[in-house]
């Protein structure tokens, strides 16, 4: 069959005609070329259009965790810098009537006159040494003498007949029998009837056990024991230089210490503060050296790729081989860093030299990918040259990881810091650092256990919360997160 063709010039039957276009034209109005109402086409936009730093800053406000580690590291910022503008304690002042004390806000010391060249007291008269090694009876009449404070216990009994001296204990906990506690001393002489101690007093309740000692020089199994609720005391010319006026027998106002006082009565917030300093420091400074040293390493290498590449991983690999503790330990005998003395600017070095393959590995790794993309043949075709292109269009791209890989270095270097002056070969004294509070109040952690938990949880809290901020951080600011809400 042939199909019929229409002749030239008409047109298609499925094309309007003249007439027809001229009606459906017709139908439109003056309305219909009105302005376009743009807030109605933009109400149906799931969200405004942000920048990469603001969509990353939107994802990290979601992460309730990285949030409140982001507050921690801030507040922790804050206690370190500012904490000392607001508590002004001289972190290296040692105040002999506050040893070793817990949390005190407002308490009071009297003061004690001069305590020096005490005689004693001696019974008269002498009495008579018993040869026989017979039981013995327990000092009658323990008492004190003078004020009882934390600077000096002085104590006073009556003669035993026959003793040939008298055994002094003390205790922190009530006695037994068995166990009078620690021994303070002797008299060696039967008519010495008093003992003065003043080894080491605190703010706390002694139990003092005499016994007398026979020719022998063997103790009774009876013995006398007087308990004192020892309050802190107060030299007098320590006193006059907080009171002028002040003298013996007042009752003066000791300084707060919200988190207690160590062994030498140095205030532990104001050297948590001073050492914090020292321990973020290092953290923050040996983080950012070791991540740029190691993102232009890393970059470098897997920009040129080829020989270049392989010295540098070689490179990279014999350094992850150093034992760091070992190499610490040579850098401050090259440096004649000696025992006891603080090698910061080594401990710095240490972490840069060693730490800083992590950050190169994981700059390298992304510039192999980030090599190939469209837009760095594009800019290699414009005739850019390879320092441009690594400062301009790669290293912007690597910020965010970058960004990450500080985060978690960080918490890195404040721990090795710490773990180092822990054992001795980091900060020393008069400097202070976290791990050296540590080393410090090791010895009193059963018997005052705030002069090491203070420093301790703060280092783990630090720690803690940079280690959740990296993890938010890191899926804050990785592209692919965006594919997934």
């Amino acid at each position: 069959m042939t199909q019929s063709k229409s002749p030239p010039g008409s047109l298609p039957h499925n094309q309007p005609s003249s007439a027809a276009l001229g009606a459906s034209l017709n139908q439109f109005t003056a309305n219909d070329f009105l302005p376009a109402n743009r807030a109605g086409l933009t109400s149906g936009l799931s969200r405004p259009s942000l920048s990469y730093w603001q969509d990353a800053w939107r994802r990290l406000r979601k992460n309730k965790q990285s949030l409140a580690s982001l507050f921690v590291v801030s507040s922790l910022l804050a206690f370190v810098f500012l904490g000392p503008l607001v508590w002004t304690v001289d972190p290296n002042h040692q105040d002999q009537t506050q040893i070793s004390i817990g949390l005190s806000m407002g308490a009071t010391a009297i003061v004690i006159g001069d305590r020096n060249d005490w005689p004693g007291l001696d019974a008269s008269p002498i009495p008579a040494i018993e040869e026989s090694t017979q039981e013995l009876g327990a000092p009658a009449n323990l008492r004190t003498v003078d004020v009882v404070s934390t600077l000096g216990v002085r104590l006073a009994w009556d003669p035993v007949p026959g003793a040939a001296a008298y055994a002094i204990y003390r205790n922190e906990i009530a006695p037994e029998p068995d166990r009078l506690g620690v021994p303070l001393g002797s008299t060696q002489a039967p008519e010495r009837v008093s003992y003065e101690d003043n080894e080491s007093l605190q703010t706390r309740r002694y139990y003092y056990s005499v016994v007398a000692v026979n020719a022998a020089g063997v103790e009774s199994t009876s013995a006398s024991t007087l308990d004192l609720d020892l309050k802190p005391g107060m030299s007098l010319d320590l006193a006059q230089e907080t009171k002028a006026d002040a003298k013996e027998g007042d009752i003066i106002a000791l300084r707060a210490a919200p988190l207690g006082t160590d062994s030498l009565g140095r205030d532990l917030l104001a050297r948590l503060m001073f050492g914090g300093k020292i321990s973020i420091f290092i953290g923050l400074f040996a983080a950012f050296l070791e991540t740029l040293i190691g993102a232009m390493i890393g970059g470098i290498s897997g920009f040129f790729g080829g020989r270049i590449d392989n010295y540098i991983m070689r490179v990279t690999d014999f350094v992850l081989g150093l034992p760091f503790l070992l190499f610490v330990i040579l850098l401050k005998v090259a440096m004649g860093i000696g025992p006891g003395e603080s090698g910061i600017t080594a401990l710095i070095i240490a972490l840069v030299v060693l730490s800083w393959p992590g950050a190169a590995r994981l700059v390298r790794g992304q510039v192999l990918q980030m090599r190939e993309s469209e837009f760095i043949h594009a800019a290699r075709m414009m005739g850019a040259r390879p320092s441009y292109l690594l400062m301009r269009h790669m290293f912007p791209n690597l910020l965010g990881i970058l960004l990450v890989s500080l985060t978690f270095n960080i918490p890195s270097a404040i721990f090795a810091e710490a773990f180092l002056s822990f054992i001795g070969l980091g900060v020393a004294a008069p400097a202070a650092s976290w791990g050296s509070l540590c080393n410090d109040s090791i010895q009193n952690i059963l018997t005052h256990p705030h002069e090491f938990l203070a420093p301790a949880i703060t280092i783990s809290l630090t720690v803690l919360a940079f280690n959740l901020l990296g993890d938010g951080l890191r899926d804050a600011l990785d592209p692919k997160m965006r594919a997934n809400e």
